[in-house]
């Protein structure tokens, strides 16, 4: 008799150890089972919440896009008037999306969007709401504000890809966006 109530919290886990997984291995190179023995469960139960490692892995996405949004959002509601681009900025390396196993989910994910459409698709949407905000942040604080959008979500970007590759050690990352996103507004003209 199945539990009533447990599969969100089941999947929620299971979503938790996809991510956990996949920073201690620094690689898509996992199998449900992993995942599933990480969370505490079967992988029959994986595979029944989820179909496959792909769809876990999307869910697990999709969850740090979330917190990622929330994270950005609540750095814009309790921003000073004029404090938009470093509130984005701020939220772009929030402690839950900046963990070392979040950014090595994040690192395979930019892998798998080469050859997965839904994660291309869900890509495609990160960047557009990036580029949105920071467009609006930048308007009347630089000459274009789309050619700065760019350069500071490559920067944004950059960071976490640095971070995945020095093993997470990025300190001060905020800071060192922050002060490109100050050079770039510092040269208009």
């Amino acid at each position: 008799m199945p539990r009533i109530g447990q599969e969100p919290k089941r999947r929620a886990a299971l979503v938790a150890a996809t991510v956990e997984e996949i920073g201690a291995k620094g690689s898509l190179d996992v199998t449900v089972g992993q995942i599933a023995k990480r969370a505490g469960m079967s992988s029959a139960l994986a595979h029944h919440y989820f179909g496959g490692k792909a769809q876990i892995f999307l869910a697990a996405m999709r969850h740090i896009l979330t917190q990622y949004s929330l994270d950005v959002r609540s750095a814009l509601a309790s921003a000073a008037p004029g404090q938009r681009l470093e509130a984005i900025i701020d939220g772009s390396f929030d402690e839950n999306c900046f963990t070392p196993a979040a950014i090595s989910a994040w690192l395979n994910f930019y892998v798998l969007a080469q050859r997965d459409e839904e994660a291309a698709r869900l890509l495609r949407i990160y960047q557009r709401r990036l580029n949105s905000n920071l467009v609006h942040a930048l308007r009347g604080r630089c000459n274009d504000p789309a050619a700065g959008a760019a350069v500071i979500a490559a920067q944004i970007d950059g960071v976490y890809l640095r971070a995945a590759l020095n093993n997470g050690d990025m300190t001060g990352a905020a800071a060192q966006v922050r002060g490109v996103a100050r050079a770039l507004m510092g040269a208009r003209a």
